[in-house]
């Protein structure tokens, strides 16, 4: 299948919005085709411009035409009598508005003071012609053959000009206008430049939408002192004693363990870039539509979880968000492709070589070198906006809920609950700094300081103690019961009773 056939089915499948914004890959085939026709007229076939243009490096697109002319070729007259040397250039110039390709004909030839060219207007059949006829006005010492662009012709007109040496090679520039090719890269230009606008406006959107969203999921992800005041309690070392104290059991109108579910396989997923060591970076859009055609399998299952209310409204625009960024996922590879394949299309068909600047913006990485001027006015590739919107995902939404792997301890990997935090500013729970005393191990695991002897209760993060007791309920328990049951098993231990039971003689 062509890709203009792909390209369009893709379109259909996106929103409105993005398919108005994409590139117009078969109008600027079209002017493509005009410009081939518009070459061919004037006796520059793609075989004839491969003869006579001059490969050059376009990094400096404003070489000396003096450059130009000693690296011509050699192209022989039609009439075999004589040799002339001929050049062109395809070359840019840019306006505050739009870039005007055009070509740069140089030929250098032998005077031939018997040749004289006649008075009368004509319109030759091509270029070549031009150019001879240009030659020879000249040879005549009287008139000077202006050659102007009109209707795809070239009208030549005869003007005085000053006399010449007879016996002297002479070198003559024509500066050809393309009308068809300045059409062309006017309308990638404008598509661009809207495109880039159009995707700055989704993005100030998709933010202001995604604070929206977590705001509401805030309300319905509340911690135990918003759901149940009266089961939470603040502790402080003026008033609790940190080693008698036991978090709250009470979780009732809160979705808060649901969504850090949620949010967890969101994030284990990697569905729009992959964070590992050997995968690291943006995935495919194959595997992006694999990986989030999974995630909402996955999302269905914990959708009945969710008690309140908005919570389900929420999900729903937490999932759209994300098919959206999917789609401008498939948009923008689509343009870019497009883009890729219309700009190789314009070299292949027409043998106009485009500068390397321009075609490595959308065939790989950046170049090294600044841009020429000319250039200056087509926008660059916009940047990867899916990774954007992805990494405001990731500092605006998910951080609403805690994690727990944030809060654990860097000794039992488990939630550092009782944190003690050392002179140092490391922070550990208090079992594991316990056992560390009782080792007689006086420096920190991480910094190697000597700060963990001289802990004791008012080390105790009251801060971060109320805070995991608040959002980590469950874990907050669970390690408090895991630590009287290893406390109970160090005493027996300590008394000699090591899992024998007790015995009655």
């Amino acid at each position: 299948m062509h890709f203009s056939k792909t390209y369009s089915q893709l379109l259909l499948t996106l929103p409105p919005e993005l398919r108005e914004n994409a590139i117009q890959y078969r109008q600027l085939k079209k002017l493509i085709n005009q410009l081939v026709q518009e070459l061919s007229s004037l006796g520059l076939s793609p075989t004839v411009l491969q003869q006579l243009l001059e490969q050059q490096n376009h990094g400096s697109l404003t070489a000396k035409i003096e450059q130009i002319r000693q690296q011509c070729d050699l192209v022989p007259d039609g009439d075999g009598d004589q040799q002339r040397h001929a050049t062109v250039v395809y070359e840019f110039t840019g306006t505050s508005s739009h870039i005007e390709p055009r070509l740069r004909l140089s030929v250098k030839h032998s005077i031939d003071a018997t040749e004289l060219a006649s008075g009368h207007t004509t319109t030759p059949d091509s270029i070549l012609e031009a150019l001879h006829l240009h030659s020879r006005a000249l040879e005549s010492n009287t008139a000077f053959v202006n050659i102007s662009y009109s209707s795809a012709k070239y009208v030549r007109s005869v003007l005085p000009c000053a006399p010449v040496d007879s016996l002297e090679p002479s070198t003559h520039d024509l500066i050809i206008p393309l009308r068809s090719d300045t059409a062309f890269f006017h309308l990638l230009n404008t598509a661009l430049a809207s495109l880039a606008a159009h995707l700055n406006t989704v993005h100030g959107s998709f933010t202001s939408t995604l604070q929206c969203l977590a705001h509401t999921i805030s309300t319905t992800a509340r911690p135990t002192s918003s759901s149940a005041p009266r089961s939470f309690s603040a502790y402080s070392m003026a008033v609790s004693n940190a080693a008698t104290l036991r978090p709250s059991s009470g979780i009732r109108k809160t979705d808060l363990y649901s969504w850090r579910e949620i949010f967890q396989t969101y994030l284990d997923g990697e569905i729009f870039e992959s964070v590992g060591e050997r995968t690291r970076g943006e995935r495919s859009v194959e595997e992006t539509e694999t990986r989030m055609k999974q995630f909402e399998e996955r999302i269905r299952e914990k959708r009945s979880k969710l008690k309140l209310a908005g919570s389900k409204d929420a999900l729903d625009v937490f999932m759209r968000m994300n098919f959206f960024i999917l789609d401008l996922k498939r948009f923008q590879f689509a343009n870019a492709e497009a883009t890729r394949k219309i700009l190789k299309k314009h070299t292949k068909r027409t043998a106009l070589p485009l500068p390397s600047y321009l075609l490595s913006l959308w065939n790989g990485p950046f170049p090294a070198s600044p841009p020429p001027a000319e250039l200056a006015l087509l926008p660059q590739p916009p940047a990867s906006l899916p990774r954007l919107l992805v990494q405001a995902i990731g500092e605006i939404l998910l951080p609403i809920v805690p994690h727990v792997d944030d809060y654990s301890c860097l000794i039992c990997t488990s939630l550092a609950f009782k944190p003690i935090r050392l002179h140092c500013g490391h922070l550990f729970c208090v079992r594991c700094l316990v056992k560390l005393q009782k080792l007689g191990k006086a420096n920190c695991p991480i910094c190697r300081a000597p700060t963990v002897l001289k802990a004791d209760r008012t080390n105790v993060d009251y801060a971060l103690l109320n805070f995991m007791a608040d959002w980590f309920p469950f874990e907050s328990r669970a390690k408090l019961r895991a630590n009287e049951r290893e406390a109970a098993k160090e005493e027996l231990e300590e008394l000699g009773l090591t899992g024998q039971g007790c015995r009655v003689m």
